[in-house]
C-alpha cells in the first residue's frame, strides 16, 4: 500500500512522466518530420504537443486530487492496479480509443476504417467528433456535477471552506435525493435554450450520464461489500477502481473534444494529452505519500469546486464555445485559493 509517511523528493515522484515527456515529444517531433519533411513542420507539431500536455495538466488538477482522496481509502492490490492498469486505460483508452470510438459509431464505420480516415482525412475525422460534442458534454457535466454535488451533499461534513453555503448544503443533504433534483433541474433548464433534435440529445445524454454516475456508485457498492462477506481481497477495491475511471473518462471528455481546434492529428492528441496523463498520475501518488490532503484542509473543496465549475462550463459549450485554457486557468485557481487559504488556516491554528 502506499505510505504516506514516505516523503520523497518530489522529482523521484515526476521522474516517470518527465521521460514519458521526452519519449513523447521525440515522438512529435519525428511525426512532424515525417508528415511535412520540414525542420518547421516538425517544430510546429512539437509545439503543438507541448500545449496540448500543458492543457492537459492544467485541466487534471482536480482530477489528481479526487483521484488521491479516493485511491487513500482503497486496497493495496487496487492501488497498485489502478496506478498500472488506470494508467493505460486512460493514456491509450479515453485518448486513442475513446475518439475512434466516438467515429465508429456516429459515422458507422468500422474501426480500421476509423482509423485510416484518422490518418488521411483528418478534417472529416475532426468534423465528426465536432458533431459529437453536444452529446458529449451533456453526458460529461451531468457525470462531473453529480461529482462534485455529492461531496457538498454530506450531512456528515464538517470541514467547510465557503462556511455559509457549504453549511447549508450538509443541512439540506438529509433530504433523500436532492443533488439528483437540482442535476435534472438544471439540465431541463439549460435544455430549454436548445431548439429542435438538440434539445432532445442533451436531455437523453445528460439522463444517461446521471443514470451512469448511480449505476457506479450503487456496483461501487455492491462490490466493496462483498469484501465483508468473502476472503476474496482482490475484491476489495473494484468499486472505487470502476469509479475513478468513469471520472477519469468525464475529466478526459473536455481536453479530447478541445484539443482538436489546435490540431485535427489523432496521433499528435494522443501524444500531447497522453503526456498530461501521465502527470496525473505522478501527481496522484504524491498526494497521496505526501498526506498533502490531510495537511491541507481545504485544498479537497478547492478541487471539487473546480469540478463543478467544469460541469457547468462543459454545459455552457453546448450553446457557445469557451476556450479550454480558461477551463484550465480557472480550475487551478481555485485549487490555488484553496491552498492559500489552508496554509492560512494552518498558520492561524499554530499560532
Amino acid at each position: 500500500m502506499i505510505d504516506p509517511t514516505q516523503k520523497k523528493p518530489v522529482f523521484v515522484y515526476l521522474r516517470s512522466a518527465i521521460i514519458f515527456t521526452v519519449v513523447g515529444l521525440a515522438l512529435g517531433l519525428a511525426l512532424g518530420w515525417q508528415s511535412t519533411g520540414t525542420i518547421s513542420g516538425a517544430m510546429t507539431i512539437f509545439f503543438i504537443c507541448t500545449v496540448l500536455a500543458v492543457l492537459e495538466i492544467s485541466l487534471s488538477f482536480d482530477n489528481a486530487i479526487v483521484n488521491a482522496n479516493k485511491l487513500k481509502e482503497m486496497s493495496a492490490v487496487w492501488q497498485r492496479r489502478f496506478l498500472t492498469w488506470g494508467i493505460i486505460i486512460a493514456v491509450f483508452g479515453m485518448r486513442i480509443v475513446f475518439p475512434l470510438l466516438i467515429v465508429v459509431i456516429a459515422a458507422n464505420v468500422g474501426p480500421i476504417d476509423a482509423v485510416i480516415m484518422a490518418a488521411l482525412q483528418p478534417d472529416e475525422y475532426a468534423r465528426i467528433m465536432h458533431e459529437a460534442h453536444l452529446p458529449i458534454a451533456a453526458f460529461g457535466g451531468t457525470f462531473l456535477m453529480m461529482v462534485a454535488l455529492t461531496f457538498f451533499f454530506d450531512h456528515e461534513k464538517d470541514i467547510h471552506w465557503v462556511e455559509w453555503l457549504e453549511h447549508r448544503m450538509a443541512k439540506y443533504a438529509t433530504i433523500k435525493g436532492v443533488e439528483i433534483a437540482f442535476v435534472l433541474a438544471l439540465a431541463l433548464a439549460f435544455s430549454r435554450l436548445l431548439d429542435g433534435p438538440e434539445r432532445d440529445v442533451f436531455v437523453y445524454s445528460a439522463i444517461y450520464g446521471l443514470l451512469t454516475f448511480l449505476l457506479v456508485e450503487v456496483l461501487g457498492g455492491f462490490l466493496d461489500k462483498s469484501q465483508e462477506a468473502t476472503k476474496a481481497a482482490a475484491q476489495g477495491g473494484l468499486g472505487a477502481f470502476l469509479y475513478l475511471e468513469v471520472l477519469d473518462a468525464s475529466f478526459s471528455f473536455d481536453g479530447v473534444i478541445g484539443a482538436f481546434a489546435l490540431t485535427q492529428n489523432l496521433f499528435v492528441i494522443a501524444i500531447g494529452l497522453g503526456i498530461g496523463a501521465m502527470y496525473v498520475r505522478s501527481m496522484t501518488i504524491m498526494l497521496v505519500e505526501r498526506g498533502t490532503l490531510a495537511e491541507y484542509r481545504f485544498l479537497e473543496h478547492g478541487a471539487f469546486y473546480a469540478i463543478l465549475i467544469l460541469s457547468v462550463i462543459m454545459y455552457c459549450q453546448t450553446l457557445f464555445h469557451i476556450p479550454e485554457v480558461i477551463t484550465g486557468l480557472g480550475g487551478a485557481a481555485l485549487i490555488g485559493v484553496s491552498l492559500w487559504s489552508s496554509i492560512r488556516w494552518n498558520r492561524n491554528e499554530n499560532a
